[in-house]
């Protein structure tokens, strides 16, 4: 379900749950998090690319898991590993670039948004539909854009399609789905010029500066 590549210093997740619109089950969020740890302490990776498969960059977590809440064991297990996925997120030592090739929904939109950087197709665009029935994840969004434009998104569940993700600075550039690949991979080598410890002190500057802490249902 996921797919892993790696190539100067530059290591790629595709969610590879197309025909699911790459939804986040368990197993994918997990397997995520195995990969962006086995990233983390790589010497020979210096920035993280996510993307999709298809045409969905991510549709979010897959709701069919939430059927079975009243299962405890499988309610603990959804639960950790959502935990888990978002704090490996947000605290990876290294620059996390998103590739965002489509729509960026829900649990879809958070990752974009705990990425360091965003570039999108000009098929992407961005929203929290779930705000119509769950919590919605607010505190990365808000680090990222600001509070009138996450508290907007977040109450509203309005979507956002990439050229005003770009007016919002929600992403640094658009492109046509077919540039996607190179200007991502143009990016990613431009970030991998500096050394890998100039990095991660970077991004432990900016992690400490976001200060975003706390279980899923709390960020």
């Amino acid at each position: 379900m996921l797919t892993q590549q790696s190539d100067d210093g530059v290591r790629t997740l595709t969610l590879n749950r197309a025909r699911k619109k790459n939804a986040l089950s368990i197993d994918l969020r997990d397997e995520m998090s195995d990969a962006l740890d086995a990233a983390g302490h790589d010497d020979g990776v210096k920035v993280v690319v996510v993307t999709g498969a298809g045409d969905t960059f991510s549709a979010g977590f897959d709701l069919k898991e939430f059927d079975d809440l009243d299962d405890e064991a499988h309610a603990r297990r959804l639960w950790a590993s959502s935990d888990r996925w978002h704090r490996t997120l947000i605290e990876l030592p290294l620059p996390i670039l998103a590739a965002v090739n489509g729509p960026a929904l829900a649990g879809g939109f958070d990752l974009a948004v705990m990425c360091d950087v965003r570039i999108a197709a000009t098929t992407a665009r961005f929203a929290h539909p779930e705000q119509a029935f769950s919590d919605v994840v607010y505190g990365p969004l808000h680090d990222l854009v600001g509070g009138a434009v996450a508290r907007d998104l977040c109450l509203t569940g309005r979507s956002v399609d990439a050229e005003e993700a770009l007016a919002l600075r929600l992403v640094s550039k658009v492109v046509a789905p077919e540039d996607l690949e190179h200007e991502t991979r143009d990016t990613a080598s431009r970030i991998s010029r500096a050394p890998r410890d100039i990095l991660v002190r970077t991004k432990a500057k900016a992690i400490r500066r976001a200060a975003i802490s706390g279980p899923t249902l709390d960020l």
